[in-house]
Formats: C-alpha cells, structure tokens, sequence
C-alpha cells in the first residue's frame, strides 16, 4: 500500500551521472495542465485522457493541427459517478473505443479497497457506472488486460479471482481457476500467444511465475523467474514490457530483471539495475514504456518508494542513462505515469501540474509497423469504412506499470494529413477485430471520418504504438 501523495518538506537525494546520456529529451508541454496529472489513456480518435490525481475529474488533450502534442489544448470532460473518486486502479480502452476504470486503493483521499467502476463513452461525453463482479466487494489497485478476443478481465486485488467483461451488458464472467497466490501487487503482460504473464508477488516461491489461457480459462505455471522480483517487504513489483523481439523483460522491485523468451518459454536473468551515489535503484511499483526503436524506459528509485528517480533505456542488453524530469529529484517512482502517444514520444505525469514529453531517438524496425491491406480510395467526411491489414494492433500492449494503473495502447489510430496544407487529423477508430499483439497478425477495424477533416489529396497511416504504417494516398471529399 501506497500512501498519497503530501503537503511538506520531499527528502531529496542528490544523485550523480551514470554514464553519459543519448540525444534523447524532456519537454514541458506549452501549455500546462491546471490541475494535477496522474493516469492518462490514448482514446482512438488521437487525443488523451488525463485523471485529475484522486479527483471525480477528467481532462483531455487535443493535439494541435500539426498533430503536436507539445503545443495540445485542454478541455475538460464529465466527471465520474459522484460517488467516485478513485486513486490506484484498473484502467483500458476497450475495442469499441469506451474507457473503463474499476476500483480504487482510495476513494475521495479516504483509504478504502473501494468495488466501484465506471465506463466512459467519449461520443456522449458521459460516465456510467459499472456494478461489481458478483461477491466481489472489494476490486482495490487491482491490474486488468485486454484479451485478444477484445474481452475486459480484470483482478480482484484481494483476492486470487479474477472475471470477464461483457461490454454490451456490463456483466461479469468468473473466470481463472488455479491461481497460484494472490493477485495484489501483480501486473499482466499479453503475450503473442494470446496468453496473460505474471510473475508472483505473494508467492511462497520468491521466483514463480504464471500465465493464464484464455481457452483454458485457467492459470499455470510459467517457471522460475531465475532471480526474485518481488520485494520480499512490500510485495512491490515492477512493471513487465513485451518487445519486438518477443522477449519480456520484467522489471523488479528488488535490484534485479528478467526476460521470458515467448518462443521457448524460458526464463533467464537479466542485468541489475545500476547504483547511484552508494544506493541500489529498483522499479517497485514504476511506469515503464516500449519505445518505437525497441527499447524500454524505465523510472526506477533508491529504494522502496524513495525519492529521487533516474530513468535510463534497456536496449535489450544494457541500461543507458537518460536525463530526468524537472521533478525527479522529489518524486518516487510509484508516482510517474508514461503513454506511447502516435508520435511516438512518451508522455510523462506524475501527479503534479507539469506532464512532460520524452522524445527518443532512433527508428523502428520496418518490420515491426502496421501495415494497410483493404481501404477507400476516396473517404467522404462524416462517414464511415472499414480498414484491415496486419498488425494493427501493433507488437506489444505498449507502456506499463502493472497493478495501480495500465495505459495499453495495442489498437490501431488512424492519421489523415493533408498533402496540400499538412495538417493532421485524427479519424476515430472502433471495433477492432483483434487485439492481439502477435507478429503477423491480420485484422480489421471500423473508421469514422470526422467532418473537420480538410478535402483532397491526404496521406493515411495507421499508427500503433507510435509506429505508423507505410502510408497510402486517399482522397477527401
């Protein structure tokens, strides 16, 4: 358990440089939030969703006619249910592009295991309630995921049950028998398999670890982690990212990583994170995000929830040390929250009213893109179509942390941009027909063209996880 955020004097712990940092860059955005930022979620017509810390309220960023997310725009949105005000929660964009949130580790400041949960339709700007599983009365900082199917399943923090979403009834399925330990504290990685991976944080077994069938409906066992990940204290765990190259590499709130091999199932040890001024940094409870070029971001901490983070790149190998953000020095990394925005820049809250954009360097792997099979070659503002091709739902759920909060963005977002003036429009997409992040993986979504979108020539893209598909020429009318 966390505590919230307080009013007083932050214990600062002054660190040196690990090594030299790359190219790689902070920006506040020009225009600030008024409120303090904590979770953001990417709808699919391209703006975010921002959650005012602790607060029933909702913002959300529009990026500017260039599709610049550093110059964006704020607009608040409707607030949730007046009896909810969660903090640390289970957090998706569904396939038909509503946003859910379910449960909560506080409730208005007020500590609470809190059953309560919401869904957001971005269309009618409107928030309605969602009851609990059946018994279910607590769901608490619980973790969640996006099945391949396009199923919502969500963890009972407090319990080792787990249940299915039917977003058209708002009802729930039990589902995952077998579970090894609790659910608390533990996150869920998809894996190209269509599986669900998590490494234990109660378990007896310091090194355990599980993945959930969706066929099977059930937990097994995943095998040993080699090294522990969990701190033994807290039962704190860091967050676990898929990469293109079908590893995870699993973050620890101890010193140590990991990486599971999706194709052999096996574990193996990865590198430690680095010291800094005599103390060991780790990733108990922390956002990290899959950058477009593979590598992973990571805020990591001195210690358990101890200030003064450091944030480095895993290219795989190594870590590589990056510039912080202006509150690094005064922040833990429990705070941070990261987004893979279609820029392929992470967007950076921590709670506070500053979000700041990382900017990182390097190109994906042609391979790894999103690729248009079926489109109009003319689309008609205010309409709709259908578009497939493969990969859509890109390699990788994309930024992590876990339980507390997840921001997956492994859906496809559309990009117009104008040949004859540049400006960029985002069309909002819905329904996909997978979410799986498999490599090769052929689907399909539904299109809605906006009535702003300019006329004429345009280049169409569709962008997952920051990582835009060769473009294909359409024309507006």
């Amino acid at each position: 358990m966390k505590v919230l955020r307080t009013l007083g004097v932050a214990v600062v712990v002054l660190l040196p440089l690990l090594g030299a940092a790359g190219a790689q860059s902070w920006q506040p955005l020009v225009n600030e939030p008024t409120f303090n930022a904590s979770t953001a979620l990417l709808l699919t017509d391209g703006t975010v969703m921002v959650h005012e810390e602790g607060a029933l309220h909702w913002w959300k960023l529009t990026p500017d006619i260039n599709g610049n997310y550093l110059n964006g725009t704020w607009s608040q949105q409707a607030s949730l249910p007046s009896n909810y005000s969660p903090l640390y929660y289970a957090s998706a964009v569904l396939p038909d592009g509503r946003l859910i949130v379910e449960g909560g580790e506080y409730n208005f400041g007020q500590f609470a295991w809190t059953n309560l949960g919401a869904i957001y339709d971005p269309l009618a700007n409107k928030w309605t309630a969602v009851n609990p599983p059946s018994g279910w009365a607590n769901i608490g900082d619980a973790q969640s995921a996006i099945l391949p199917n396009g199923t919502f399943m969500l963890a009972n923090a407090l319990s080792s049950q787990q249940a299915l979403l039917n977003a058209t009834t708002l009802t729930w399925t039990s589902t995952g028998t077998g579970k090894f330990d609790g659910n608390d504290e533990e996150g869920w990685e998809l894996l190209p398999s269509g599986i669900l991976l998590t490494v234990d944080a109660n378990s007896s077994d310091p090194t355990h670890s599980e993945k959930y069938s969706p066929k099977m409906g059930k937990w097994i066992s995943a095998g040993s982690t080699i090294v522990p990940l969990a701190d033994p204290g807290s039962h704190e765990i860091g967050p676990a990212v898929l990469r293109p190259d079908g590893t995870v590499f699993a973050m620890g709130g101890t010193a140590h990583t990991a990486i599971y091999n999706t194709a052999t199932g096996a574990w193996t040890a990865g590198p430690d994170f680095p010291k800094a001024g005599g103390q060991q940094l780790d990733m108990a409870d922390a956002p990290a995000a899959l950058l477009p070029n593979g590598h992973v971001l990571c805020d990591t901490s001195p210690g358990v929830f101890q200030n003064g983070v450091r944030f480095f790149e895993f290219d795989g190998t190594k870590f590589i040390s990056e510039p912080g953000t202006p509150d690094a020095r005064s922040n833990t990394s429990f705070e941070g929250r990261m987004l893979v925005l279609p820029t392929g820049q992470i967007l950076f809250a921590d709670g506070t009213r500053d979000i700041e954009l990382y900017t990182p360097v390097g190109n994906p792997d042609p391979s790894w893109a999103p690729t248009i099979h079926s489109f109009p070659s003319t689309i008609t503002r205010g309409s709709s179509f259908i578009l497939s091709g493969t990969q859509l739902n890109g390699l990788s759920q994309g930024a992590m942390y876990g339980d507390d909060a997840q921001m997956a963005t492994n859906y496809p977002l559309v990009r117009i941009t104008n040949q004859a003036t540049g400006h960029v429009f985002h069309a909002r997409t819905h329904d996909h027909s997978t979410m799986s992040v498999a490599r090769g993986q052929r689907g399909s979504t539904h299109v809605d063209v906006g009535s702003n979108v300019e006329t004429g020539p345009a280049n169409l893209e569709v962008v997952t996880n920051g990582i835009a598909s060769t473009p294909v020429t359409v024309t507006v009318q």
